[in-house]
């Protein structure tokens, strides 16, 4: 609450100048529109004028000595208010003096003399003026009256006794005033913790009772206000008291220390420190535990041990980046442009990607994502990463989990260990410098768990938004905000990350490529890649798409790109050697002379050769690799009936040739095969590259069909490859890893493909340009698998026994 009218003197002498001029409303009254303030009946109170209108009006008062109105705008930041913009009442004002002053601003000195309500506007030029009528104040001189009078002045001595700005007289001013609504007048003017809406209220209630409450209600919570507002400044005032006072301790201990000679180093380093602490921005907590062992620090005698052990603890609080944070780049168009630069196809990841930032561009804020890439190895899991970073503008961290062991790598030794050290998640996040960097977790599906430790277990917390907001580090002891953070894990395959830990990550599969693809690939990264390594360019050097199909058909099988990578930098060297030697002509690499820079074919489609007898047959893999095709082999020889398996397979896999033998003996007649045939022959199925373990229920059909095609004598087409687990009751089940599995055939020249019908929605994911020229049969039962691979019977050909 504050009193603004202007000096008690002055006021009296202005009084005198206008006494006995005309107070009255005219017919036709000026209006002055008046910004954030109301003007009360009694109040006399300086206005500075500047508008033009507003020039307009004064001149009229002093050049007739007229009242005016004032009327408060609803929005003071309307310049040039209409009859929309102002209050339907207002204020009579006298104008008692009009003062010019050196800076050329001009200031009116009025007093308020009567309430008015706006009839109707009759002029809007060259200032408002309106047809005005009398609002009359309505009440009883009763003892409610009288009552509500008695508490108005109480609270509002009590108010002048809370607030010191209070001139000595004001309180006696109150005490002086009879009339209920002058008192009203005057208290809802000065009180200052009012809305200008609330005032408004107060200048347009005529009834006095009514009135005497509104006023009583805001006087006493603007009371409330100034008793909390005492209160605060009492304990500020006790805070700063106790702050002087330590503050003229330390001083006084600093020249007893400096008298003495005692001063040193120690101090000085002791405020460094204190002064990054501030300069970190870190949260209340960790800044409390900071300065706590910054003042144990002081303490610690610099020759011990414990001396190092808190400084580097003291160090690595204030090197984290608790408020450093990088502006994302949420330019869309930009993005992709950027991972189509950096990264050939793989549009499911860049579609997650630019997801996120969409999201993250629509709400301000979000938690970062996390993903996982799963895929064989070089195909980009790694490099996408930094391409990510680079998209988004973000900090790119690379940890390798790749043997880890301890969980201590993930979450730090306690400072009780001699020469312990924060976490590698903690050391990456201070590596990048901010708190949001794009933080990769490489082969994530390599961690070992064994006696040492189970690191994945301390990556539950890392890799789940719902906790890594306050990481714990076991060096630190104080959380640290991970929310941010864009984790990105890679693995080659998923089942040997623990299931809790996978289900924290939302996978996205990166499948190899094809040969087209490659071939893309090759000539819009690897071979500029490689020329600006060697040190040539198009000049020296010069690519065919022929040479490098015959690299990626016979000197490389891989599902990625890196071995593709290394044969193209072998020829730039053998071209980097032939320039260096004199040659000033460009070397065209075609498939005719890639055999001179890498030497004789490594690999060769034997698909033909393995299959034109009868008992071997194509079959599909899945490998960490990706996809890759094998051969099943099945021979015969005289014995007992007992089968024989070689070539490291799995119990799984042996079953499932258990399971197609018994099928073929239990339907040995529609195959044309003698019933006694099994009782004196032994059977022998055999899988190449015996050195390479191989497990699953997917050969199943594969090796049916090269058990029939043994015993019927007839060769399996050497164009089909097939792939299905196989049941006793002669059904085909769906089976994993198809789109690998339809890459490796195409790789290898399989123009037919048998896939369980089941799997037909899997043919979805795979690329158009892949199933190009490849004509799928979809088979429910092993006998459609028989019809679809075996060759026709020949009439001369009869079954071997």
């Amino acid at each position: 609450m504050e009193f603004k009218e202007i000096d008690k003197d002055k006021a009296l002498d202005l009084l005198e100048e206008v006494e006995g001029k005309d107070a009255s409303l005219t017919p036709e009254l000026p209006v002055l529109p008046l910004r954030n303030t109301v003007i009360f009946p009694g109040l006399i109170i300086p206005l500075a004028v500047g508008r033009r209108k507003s020039v307009e009006v004064i001149n009229y008062a002093i050049a007739t000595e007229k009242v005016i109105g004032i009327i408060t705008q609803k929005d003071p930041n309307v310049e040039d208010p209409g009859e929309n913009d102002l209050f339907k009442v207002g204020c009579a004002v006298q104008v008692l003096k009009f003062l010019r002053l050196s800076d050329g601003s001009q200031t009116v000195i009025v007093r308020g003399t009567e309430r008015f309500r706006v009839v109707d506007y009759i002029q809007h030029e060259p200032c408002l003026k309106v047809t005005a009528h009398r609002l009359e104040d309505v009440y009883d001189n009763d003892v409610e009256i009288k009552a509500l009078m008695l508490n108005l002045r109480k609270l509002a001595e009590e108010a002048m006794e809370l607030s010191p700005s209070f001139p000595p007289e004001s309180l006696s001013v109150v005490r002086s005033i009879d009339n209920p609504g002058h008192l009203c007048d005057l208290i809802a003017s000065n009180l200052s913790h009012v809305t200008l809406i609330q005032k408004q209220k107060v200048l347009e209630e005529s009834n006095i009772r009514k009135r005497l409450k509104m006023v009583l209600e805001y006087l006493d919570k603007e009371i409330q206000v100034l008793k909390v507002s005492k209160e605060l400044q009492t304990q500020v005032k006790g805070e700063m008291d106790r702050t002087q006072r330590d503050y003229y301790l330390r001083e006084q201990m600093k020249a007893i220390q400096k008298e003495l000679g005692e001063e040193d180093e120690r101090t000085v380093e002791v405020e460094e420190l204190k002064g990054k602490i501030e300069e970190a921005k870190m949260p209340d907590e960790v800044r409390e535990v900071a300065l706590k062992e910054v003042n144990r620090l002081a303490r610690i005698p610099p020759a011990s041990a414990e001396y190092t052990v808190s400084r580097t603890y003291i160090d690595w609080l204030i090197d984290l980046p608790w408020s450093k944070s990088t502006r994302d780049r949420l330019d869309i168009p930009l993005a992709g442009k950027i991972l189509d630069e950096d990264h050939y196809n793989l549009e499911k990841v860049k579609k997650r990607i630019l997801e996120y930032m969409a999201v993250r561009k629509l709400k301000g804020t979000m938690k970062g994502p996390i993903l996982c890439f799963v895929g064989p190895p070089g195909v980009g899991k790694t490099s996408l990463g930094k391409s990510i970073a680079r998209a988004i503008g973000r900090k790119f961290f690379r940890m390798s989990l790749g043997g880890v062991r301890d969980e201590a790598e993930i979450r730090g030794h306690r400072r009780t260990y001699v020469g312990a050290l924060p976490g590698r998640i903690i050391q990456g996040v201070k590596k990048a410098g901010s708190n949001n960097p794009v933080f990769m977790l490489d082969e994530v599906d390599k961690i070992g768990i064994d006696f040492r430790g189970d690191p994945s277990s301390a990556l539950l917390e890392v890799l789940d938004p719902e906790q890594n907001f306050s990481f714990s580090d076991h060096y630190l002891e104080v959380p640290f905000d991970l929310s941010r953070t864009m984790f990105i894990a890679t693995a080659n395959i998923l089942d040997t990350i623990p299931p809790a830990l996978r289900d924290r990550m939302e996978v996205l599969e990166l499948p190899g490529y094809t040969e087209e693809e490659k071939i893309r690939i090759a000539k819009q990264y690897l071979i500029p890649k490689q020329l600006e390594a060697h040190g040539l360019t198009g000049k020296n050097i010069r690519f065919r798409s022929s040479a490098l199909s015959e690299i990626i058909r016979n000197y490389t099988r891989e599902a990625g790109v890196r071995n593709l990578e290394r044969d193209i930098a072998s020829i730039c060297r053998g071209v980097a050697k032939k320039v260096t030697e004199g040659m000033s002509d460009a070397i065209t690499i075609t498939a005719s002379n890639v055999s001179g820079f890498l030497g004789p074919t490594k690999y060769y489609s034997e698909v033909a050769e393995r299959t034109a007898e009868a008992g071997v047959a194509t079959g599909m893999a899945w490998t960490q690799a990706g996809g890759d095709i094998i051969f099943i082999e099945a021979t015969k020889m005289q014995g007992k009936g007992i089968l024989n398996l070689t070539g490291q397979l799995g119990e799984v896999m042996q079953e499932s040739a258990q399971a197609a033998l018994s099928y073929v003996r239990s339907n040995a007649k529609a195959f044309g095969i003698e019933e006694d045939f099994f009782n004196k022959n032994d059977i022998h199925i055999h899988v190449p590259a015996g050195s390479i373990p191989k497990d699953g229920p997917s050969a199943g059909v594969t090796i049916l069909c090269s058990l029939v095609s043994l015993l019927t004598g007839r060769p399996i087409r050497s164009d089909v490859a097939m792939t299905g687990e196989i049941t006793l009751r002669g059904l085909i089940l769906p089976v994993g890893g198809i789109k690998e599995k339809v890459l490796a055939a195409k790789r290898a020249g399989i123009k037919t493909i048998i896939l369980p019908e089941k799997n037909r929605k899997d043919l979805d994911e795979v690329p158009e340009n892949a199933k190009k020229d490849i004509a799928f049969k979809f088979i429910q039962r092993m006998d459609d698998g028989v019809k679809s691979s075996l060759t026709a019977p020949r009439n001369s050909r009869r079954a071997r026994h």
